[in-house]
């Protein structure tokens, strides 16, 4: 019998609740989940391993979540990238995606919106159900 491995999310946030409850919804639908307190931590970590998904806050200190997707493209990873942030006016969404987000997630969020975004990026899901979920992002 062949062991599926589970998938790797990288949570990035500088609030400590925030990285809490996402590492506990992530973990109960099966995910494995490491945890990173700022833009600067998560890249020594990415450095170090591969992640499936990185859910990036905006407004951290040290390193913005700008700042850290534009570097992971810079050093050529492909991981995606759902920036999570209060900031959810058109020009901070357009900054997001224009620096490498996949999807772009405002606070505060639902965690079956944030779970269907997961999902969609990495979820083993039939093709039903990625129409599904297509509708409701």
């Amino acid at each position: 019998m062949q062991m599926v491995s589970r998938k790797v999310v990288l949570v990035v946030d500088d609030e400590e609740d925030i990285r809490f409850v996402l590492e506990t919804l992530l973990k109960r639908h099966g995910y494995d989940v490491e945890t990173a307190e700022d833009g600067l931590q998560a890249l020594e970590k990415v450095k170090q391993k591969r992640y499936d998904l990185i859910i990036l806050d905006i407004l951290m200190p040290r390193m913005d979540g700008y700042e850290v997707a534009k570097k992971l493209g810079e050093m050529g990873i492909t991981t995606p990238i759902i920036m999570l942030t209060a900031k959810a006016d058109d020009q901070s969404m357009w900054e997001g995606y224009r620096h490498g987000a996949t999807l772009y997630v405002p606070k505060p969020f639902e965690n079956k919106y944030l779970l269907d975004a997961v999902n969609y990026l990495i979820g083993d899901l039939t093709e039903q159900e990625r129409r599904e979920i297509e509708r409701r992002l």
